[in-house]
């Protein structure tokens, strides 16, 4: 039984219909994090504006210094976004926030101790495939109190996540870590080694969290790459003469890293004294989940 020519070329023009979308349709997610130091401020700097344009598939903030009831509606109801806030007991102090194009199947605040849960810096969103942590680490310059506070949270916080690798969890940790890891971490590391945000005993922390299976993201595709800042101080100016810190990650667990196809940081993007970072992440959701990306960058 023989066929028309005209049948055999249809199907061949099925066939490359197919792979040309299997080929054009691998997903990704673009993940952001950003310390925006006051979202009510940001706001009204054009926060919703720059969101909307931008577009990330996931955004988390620190230092919302806010608590639901004091923003407005739209800040609330962002367009195409599931939005959830966690504000500290101290009114306009901390706080961490998430926008999420695909609602995670949860959100809690905190990672359940009591000695840190009360300042609004931690929420933990459960994807399925992998947790991801927004954190808004302590600052350790105000007092030796707040110091040894910061120490405590790390070292509590590093229990918990390390836990949660040995229990086979994929886990991201973004947020504002207020500790540059390396000499290269910064402009000037020689003036600073002795104040809080340099210290050996920070940096060590990084080191302990690295070696419990964490990757510094940014530097899997930048490893030796100087100038490269999230965060400068306002007054001085310092953001004009790129005179900054990178105190803001992405962390990724063994089992994230092979997803991960970048990591960058946007210092164009002001409304803040820090910057957004972010990274790409390949395959992030089963195909069951019914959830297919746009092919977006973030620029």
């Amino acid at each position: 039984m023989s066929y028309p020519f005209e049948f055999f070329l249809y199907f061949q023009c099925i066939s490359v219909f197919f792979s040309i979308e299997f080929l054009t349709k691998k997903t990704f997610m673009i993940l952001l994090s950003w310390n925006i130091n006051g979202l009510r401020a940001a706001y009204k700097k054009g926060f919703l504006t720059w969101l909307q344009k931008t577009r990330p598939d996931i955004l988390c903030l620190q230092e919302t210094k806010s608590s639901e009831n004091q923003l407005p509606q739209d800040l609330l109801c962002a367009e195409g976004y599931h939005v959830f806030f966690s504000s500290a007991e101290r009114k306009g102090y901390s706080g961490v926030g998430l926008y999420s194009s695909l609602k995670p199947g949860s959100v809690r605040n905190g990672w359940g101790d009591d000695a840190f849960d009360n300042e609004g810096r931690v929420q933990i969103a459960d994807y399925g495939r992998f947790l991801l942590c927004n954190v808004y680490f302590p600052n350790g310059k105000a007092s030796a109190e707040r110091l040894a506070y910061k120490m405590a949270f790390y070292d509590s916080f590093l229990k918990w996540a390390a836990r949660e690798v040995g229990l086979g969890k994929r886990v991201i940790v973004c947020g504002d870590v207020n500790t540059a890891h390396r000499e290269i971490d910064l402009a000037r590391p020689k003036e600073n080694e002795k104040i809080s945000g340099f210290l050996p005993e920070e940096r060590a922390w990084i080191d302990r969290f690295i070696s419990r299976g964490f990757f510094d993201s940014f530097r899997l595709f930048h490893p030796d790459q100087k100038g490269q800042y999230t965060w400068w101080d306002l007054k001085s100016r310092a953001r004009q003469r790129n005179v900054g810190w990178r105190i803001d990650y992405f962390f990724v667990s063994d089992l994230v890293r092979p997803q991960v196809g970048s990591a960058f940081i946007l210092p164009d993007v002001e409304g803040s004294d820090h910057c957004p970072v972010g990274i790409e992440l390949h395959d992030p959701i089963p195909p069951a989940s019914g959830f297919i990306p746009k092919s977006k960058r973030v620029g």
